[in-house]
């Protein structure tokens, strides 16, 4: 789908704050609300707006750690690369998962009590995949920046 500079702005306001009502959307963009409305609908159709989520600060929850885990595997066949996307998909921990290219085959972003909980979801969930040859680790000191937002170009 062909983005114009309305979609732009519009997707780029949605991403700031989903919740912002049409009436408020539609005077930002200098439009009435049925555009604004039409608009909207036709991203979900298109599945250009996949869902609407609540962002939560983690640290007002309670304490946590995110880690990277750079993952290599024994095998980069399709079908061993597909089961192993697929089974991280079942493991709640793992909150994003990227196939790469370069030295390791997979990048997941975990979520985990602690050192503890982290050790034991390390060796007992992700090491025992098969075809799991490796797992690099690399630990959150501080979140510098987080943002669901995309920049449209």
């Amino acid at each position: 789908m062909k983005l114009d500079a309305t979609d732009k702005r519009l997707l780029e306001l949605l991403q700031e704050d989903s919740n912002m009502a049409i009436k408020e959307l539609a005077v930002r963009l200098n439009l009435s609300k049925t555009p604004i409305y039409d608009r909207i609908k036709k991203y979900i159709r298109e599945g250009i707006i996949k869902k609407y989520v609540a962002v939560l600060d983690h640290q007002k929850i309670d304490d946590s750690m995110f880690v990277f885990c750079s993952v290599s595997l024994d095998s980069q066949k399709l079908k061993e690369l597909e089961a192993f996307e697929q089974a991280v998909q079942k493991i709640p921990e793992v909150i994003e998962c990227y196939l790469m290219g370069g030295a390791n085959d997979f990048l997941l972003k975990v979520v985990v009590k602690n050192l503890p909980s982290y050790h034991q979801f390390s060796s007992g969930k992700l090491a025992a995949l098969p075809n799991v040859s490796q797992i690099k680790s690399t630990f959150v000191l501080n979140e510098v920046k987080r943002s669901t937002v995309i920049p449209l170009f």
